[in-house]
């Protein structure tokens, strides 16, 4: 599926869900008293969407690449900073939601990694970087592309209903 905006991307859905639950424990008043640590965690999560989004709003895959590596490391400043609320003396009451928050943003940066791959391997270096005779070009792919499949259905279909030639008849005796 092709995205056209950063709100419909499942990770930043993502990203912005866990923000809503590290802003909403820090609401509890369960975070005071811990520093800049509190302060710290809400800016770290919070930079993971904005990242994505600012990426993707960027218009070329090398840009895209560099802020979709910002956000991965703001998932792990985040993890780190869960690990640390994890062990720290008097918090047992926030392991429940510390764990949940970890499974959160190990989950995005897997989801970041894979997108970062995937990018790595197109060769699409973004709509910025195109000009009107490379998106011609792009577009004619894309029709020939569309085509070739539906002859080879056609052709797939058309094998499926007469069953095997009589040459791959000869040969299967």
């Amino acid at each position: 599926m092709k995205y056209k905006r950063f709100e419909e991307l499942p990770v930043w859905n993502d990203a912005i869900e866990m923000a809503l639950v590290v802003y909403q424990l820090s609401a509890t008043g369960r975070l005071d008293k811990l520093g800049d640590l509190k302060s710290q965690i809400e800016r770290a999560t919070l930079s993971i969407s904005n990242n994505i989004a600012e990426g993707f709003e960027r218009g070329t895959n090398n840009e895209l690449l560099s802020f979709l590596y910002i956000a991965r490391g703001s998932s792990g400043e985040v993890r780190s900073m869960l690990r640390l609320l994890e062990r720290f003396p008097g918090r047992e009451d926030l392991r429940h939601d510390v764990l949940d928050l970890i499974r959160r943003a190990e989950s995005i940066s897997r989801q970041l990694g894979a997108w970062i791959e995937s990018l790595k391997n197109l060769g699409f270096q973004g709509t910025r970087s195109q000009n009107t005779r490379t998106r011609e070009r792009a577009k004619a792919m894309r029709r020939r592309d569309e085509c070739m499949a539906r002859l080879q259905a056609i052709q797939d279909e058309g094998a499926r209903i007469t069953g095997p030639s009589r040459d791959e008849d000869a040969n299967s005796s």
